[in-house]
């Protein structure tokens, strides 16, 4: 007797918990749909994705063995979120990247550099980064490089321009920060081995831009966008209160409200951006290749508004969730390369150099006419 009235109990608790992530998951599949501007909590749906994804998983395994009919509504539901699911996971035999570059290929360099502060605390190491992270580039032997929060200046220790300039001679800069009256710009920045034969930047309401270039290959035009969308900015108090609500301190409520307060306005932001970069990217008139670090998930309104119909290189060719951002979780795939239809892509791979919080995006794409 007391057997069959725990098991009822655990069928209730069960059952509850079903219902509950039903309907949080439902709210998920409504993500690409409504714009954060309006919809803001769609910013945190998104984010909660492969967790509610996980537990409905694991509904249906418990349902399937204890009353297989009940596990028939989240196995519906799962389907119903296909394309939430379809973004989460590359499911690529995982194939070694081949450093021979076919002549007909572009190889592409997508990394947040992370203002080549590095991952180190020592003073002397840091002042290396900018050196290891051009010998880290230079080991690619990539055609073009797209690089977000990087920074220069005219003295001779800030002139990262100049040591990329050995390597890509040709290089467009948004100048998105100015700082020391005018000696210190950052920004987004693309490299290129191939001349430029045009560039532009189109500003966002506040802050940042979406930059492109137009490179000559062989007898082709191709574009390629670069980005660094709204982050959360978060200081090291925002990361230790993060770990507050992760260990489930006493005054975890109140470290929740002061990491809500950042993310509710950059989800805001973030959509706002994400339409000026799809307005923007369906006008090209070329073969277009869209790198950024969308500060965003893949389960989100930014991501499938500015993807829309173009291919993600990682999910052609890559293995697994895809983190590219180092900190606070294990599901942070913020860093994309997107090129359109007109490429297909031939290697996808991820190096983490431990150079940065982001973890560089290699790919080698080619024009499906060639």
């Amino acid at each position: 007797m007391a057997k069959g009235i725990v098991q009822s109990i655990i069928k209730t608790i069960v059952t509850v918990i079903t219902v509950l992530v039903i309907i949080a998951f439902l709210h998920t599949c409504l993500v690409p749909f409504l714009s954060p501007t309006e919809f803001w909590w769609v910013g945190f749906a998104g984010l909660a994705a492969p967790y509610l994804i996980l537990s409905l998983s694991f509904c249906i395994i418990f349902w399937l063995f204890s009353k297989p009919k009940w596990a028939l509504l989240p196995l519906v539901i799962l389907f119903i979120g296909y394309k939430q699911i379809a973004v989460v996971f590359a499911y690529n035999f995982k194939n070694t990247f081949n450093q021979v570059e076919n002549d007909k290929s572009l190889r592409i360099i997508n990394w947040n550099v992370q203002s080549f502060n590095g991952l180190t605390t020592n003073k002397l190491i840091k002042k290396l980064v900018p050196n290891d992270i051009i010998e880290s580039i230079k080991k690619i032997e990539a055609d073009v490089v797209c690089l977000q929060e990087f920074n220069n200046s005219s003295t001779e220790a800030g002139n990262n321009i100049g040591l990329f300039k050995t390597l890509f001679p040709y290089y467009y800069f948004s100048k998105d920060y100015k700082r020391n009256a005018s000696n210190y710009f950052s920004g987004c920045i693309i490299f290129s081995k191939f001349p430029i034969i045009d560039s532009g930047k189109i500003e966002y309401p506040k802050a940042e831009s979406l930059i492109f270039i137009d490179v000559l290959k062989g007898e082709d035009t191709i574009r390629i966008y670069t980005t660094h969308l709204q982050s959360f900015k978060f200081k090291k108090n925002d990361y230790d209160n993060i770990d507050k609500i992760k260990d489930q301190e006493e005054d975890a409520l109140n470290a929740s409200k002061n990491v809500f307060k950042k993310m509710k306005p950059a989800f805001k932001r973030r959509g706002i951006q994400a339409d000026i970069v799809q307005v923007a990217t369906s006008k090209s008139p070329y073969p277009t290749i869209v790198c950024g670090d969308f500060n965003d998930v893949p389960n989100s309104y930014t991501y499938f508004t500015i993807r829309g119909e173009k291919q993600d290189a990682f999910l052609k060719k890559g293995f697994g969730i895809g983190r590219s951002f180092i900190s606070i979780a294990p599901t942070l795939r913020i860093d994309y390369i997107l090129p359109d239809n007109s490429f297909e892509v031939l290697q996808f791979d991820m190096v983490d150099e431990g150079l940065s919080d982001h973890i560089m995006l290699v790919t080698d794409l080619k024009l499906k006419n060639n």
